[in-house]
């Protein structure tokens, strides 16, 4: 039997995913919690989620970002209720591209005290043919390079597979409501000085078609958000420097 992670939530935004959902919770190892945030979705998907275990809440608006703040606020609830705060959240794609038995790969330098927060790098893992397309590649590349510029953030890639101290995540103040969260948490982790590792992670095709790269609009959506996410946290450290920003190591954990 797999060993529990105590003090772990993991939290999944979902939209519409009721056939990848329930292959999504199989593979999960044991945690304290799995939370299933239904993004207004129009099929079975709370259904699937709430028989697959998960504790299901719902966001109406739309958007990655608001999925993952709705889960945020479940937390914050939950604490204010008298339940103990969670060491460390995990947010995870409902789509199954992501692996999730390697949940242990990101939780370890956690555990072990060496990270504040660990990324899944689907670039420096292995990728099944056709998983990320090239607009995702090059979209990764450029907003990891522009990061690199702004903030020496030697990053990788943008992935949705990641694990954060949420005593450190809960000083982030996230805001961004679509497809801005990731970058804005990647941002938000530099300028606060966390202890960074990316962890090379498994990466497959996803199981029916992405809201993002899938579709011409959803893929000049994103870039454009994301592009615009850069330029805004780029303002103001600028306003607050007007000095070059160092490089910031960002420990690279390498796949045995």
């Amino acid at each position: 039997m797999s060993t529990k992670f105590a003090g772990v939530v993991v939290v999944i935004p979902a939209w519409n995913e009721e056939q990848s959902l329930p292959l999504v919770l199989r593979d999960l190892p044991p945690v304290d919690q799995i939370m299933v945030v239904n993004n207004a979705s129009c099929d079975r998907t709370a259904e699937v989620a709430v028989a697959g275990g998960a504790h299901c809440i719902t966001e109406e608006r739309r958007g990655y970002g608001s999925a993952c703040l709705r889960g945020l606020a479940e937390i914050q609830t939950g604490i204010a209720a008298g339940q103990p705060a969670p060491e460390i959240v995990v947010f995870l794609d409902a789509d199954y591209s992501d692996h999730p038995d390697e949940l242990p790969l990101l939780l370890a330098p956690l555990l072990a005290g060496e990270a504040d927060f660990v990324l899944g790098s689907r670039l420096r893992g292995r990728r099944e043919f056709g998983a990320m397309p090239p607009q995702s590649r090059y979209g990764n590349w450029l907003a990891c390079t522009l990061m690199r510029w702004i903030w020496g953030a030697k990053f990788t890639d943008l992935g949705p597979f990641r694990a954060i101290r949420y005593s450190e995540l809960s000083k982030l103040g996230m805001q961004d409501v679509d497809f801005g969260w990731t970058i804005e948490m990647q941002i938000k982790a530099v300028e606060a000085g966390l202890r960074i590792q990316e962890v090379p992670v498994s990466y497959r095709r996803r199981i029916g078609v992405s809201k993002i790269s899938g579709t011409i609009s959803g893929t000049f959506r994103a870039g454009i958000k994301i592009l615009s996410t850069i330029a805004k946290y780029a303002c103001q450290t600028r306003s607050h420097s007007r000095h070059p920003t160092p490089e910031k190591d960002i420990d690279i954990v390498q796949r045995s």
